[in-house]
């Protein structure tokens, strides 16, 4: 459908109210309703092609696939940035990283500064945790942080955003690590087994350090080290996410239990055999395990074009996976709908019955209806970003898609490229010159929307440290 300029700025308009009025990010109950339990699922650095449902040749993943196999699955999801804080950021806000100033990964104050960041992501927003508390979910988060750095010391805690309980690493407060943090989310299940909770459990495969079960790694020695270690920290994922099915399973909770599956972004780009081991003071330390780094890095896309850092289609587009018996329909394969991750809060918030704020406008929309077997006709655009420091850059910076269109800038805004992505998941026929009415009305959409975007981050979100 054609996008309305004015319609766009109205919208954004709303965007910056969120974000510049606390009044209006007060959070109204609804009253108590039966309401179905939710379990987010966001694995780090996995491929699209990761998996054994999306046929990778040596990787085993039973569970993962049991969840598109009892529920449907999507293939043109995509996250809202290449890389991690970004991503994890679109995801909790319901809007587009570089519209809260977060257009990288989250490291030091320096290097915030390099990219006009915040040194944490914004307390005050309007997030999932807060619209699921005030809806009467007990909330929990389990697992990697990264909306700030464990380097950062005057951070909000990850309570601060809404969660009741957290464990957590590279971010402040109670830590847990790359396994212990299952057992986190199992302990929590259990003690909220009769009010309707919410879990953000973010796991820390498949992102270095790599740190391969034992057990795991007996399943593969047919396999060289890399794909053998790589395959083995896949498959104690798998392993453990099955463990969380199977407790609902015993439970009796699967039936009102929400389950979604995906990933941060796509594969890590395999590194020298001089990044065998990853360096001291790893994410998620397992005691016991010497850490490996970017060698062993070996994630598939699945014939996408690029991988983490990209905003081609392999750094973007990863495995979206939903069960919800009895409401997401079994064995559903979405080859067409275009989702992406700023859709999760409304939809989330749609699922629990829960009022967001007045002047709260997300960037997604509510995908329930297509979840539940129905079919979905997007009413706004996606826009990515990717943020050169003082440094030029050789990839896009800008990207567009509506549609089956995908329009990407580069960082002199002159050269462009235009793909048919539902045609050509690769990326590989740049179509710009043949459709110029296509390409000149994505390219408004893209440099308007960038215009829209603050040149600086709120002070309350700057560290002392700087």
């Amino acid at each position: 459908m054609m996008f309305n300029k004015i319609k766009l700025m109205g919208a954004l308009a709303g965007v910056f109210l969120v974000t510049t009025s606390c009044a209006a990010n007060t959070i109204k109950p609804v009253a108590q309703v039966e309401k179905p339990n939710i379990i987010f699922i966001f694995a780090d650095d996995l491929g699209w092609g990761d998996i054994s449902k999306h046929g990778h040749p040596d990787i085993r993943t039973p569970n993962i696939d049991r969840l598109a196999e009892e529920g449907s699955e999507f293939y043109q999801f995509s996250v809202s940035n290449p890389v991690c804080s970004p991503s994890r950021a679109a995801v909790m806000t319901g809007q587009y990283p570089a519209r809260n100033s977060v257009h990288r990964h989250f490291a030091t104050p320096e290097h915030h500064d390099n990219f006009a960041m915040p040194d944490w992501l914004d307390k005050d927003l309007v997030t999932m945790p807060k619209v699921l508390q005030a809806a009467g979910y007990k909330t929990a988060h389990f697992g990697k942080w990264h909306l700030t750095n464990r380097n950062i010391k005057d951070a909000p805690l990850p309570t601060e955003y809404g969660y009741d309980e957290a464990a957590v690493f590279n971010g402040p407060g109670p830590q847990t690590d790359t396994f212990k943090l299952y057992d986190d989310a199992t302990d929590f299940i259990k003690r909220n087994k009769d009010v309707p909770f919410f879990i953000n459990l973010w796991i820390h495969e498949t992102h270095t350090p790599h740190y391969p079960p034992k057990d795991s790694m007996a399943k593969y020695t047919h396999l060289n080290e890399q794909d053998q270690v790589y395959a083995a920290v896949v498959d104690g994922a798998d392993q453990r996410i099955g463990k969380i099915l199977n407790l609902l399973d015993e439970l009796g909770l699967a039936e009102n239990t929400l389950v979604v599956f995906s990933s941060d972004n796509g594969p890590e780009v395999t590194g020298p055999k001089k990044n065998y081991f990853h360096p001291k003071d790893p994410d998620g330390k397992v005691e016991g395990f010497e850490p490996l780094g970017t060698y062993f890095s070996v994630g598939k896309t699945g014939g996408l074009r690029g991988q983490k850092r990209d905003t081609y289609e392999g750094g973007l587009r990863v495995p979206f996976l939903v069960r919800w018996p009895g409401k997401v329909p079994e064995g559903r394969v979405d080859t067409e709908s275009v989702v992406t991750a700023v859709d999760l809060l409304p939809t989330f918030a749609d699922v629990a019955g829960a009022k967001l704020p007045k002047n709260y406008q997300s960037d997604g929309e509510s995908i329930l209806e297509l979840l539940e077997g129905g079919t979905l006709t997007r009413e706004k655009p996606m826009f990515w970003q990717w943020r050169y420091g003082k440094k030029s850059g050789r990839k896009p910076m800008l990207a567009v898609r509506e549609g089956p269109w995908k329009l990407f800038f580069y960082q002199d805004k002159n050269r462009v490229e235009l793909y048919n992505v539902m045609r050509d998941r690769a990326e590989s026929m740049n179509v710009a010159s043949q459709y110029p009415a296509i390409t000149d009305k994505l390219k408004s959409l893209a440099l308007e929307w960038n215009e829209t975007l603050p040149a600086a981050p709120k002070a309350s979100t700057i560290s002392k440290q700087r």
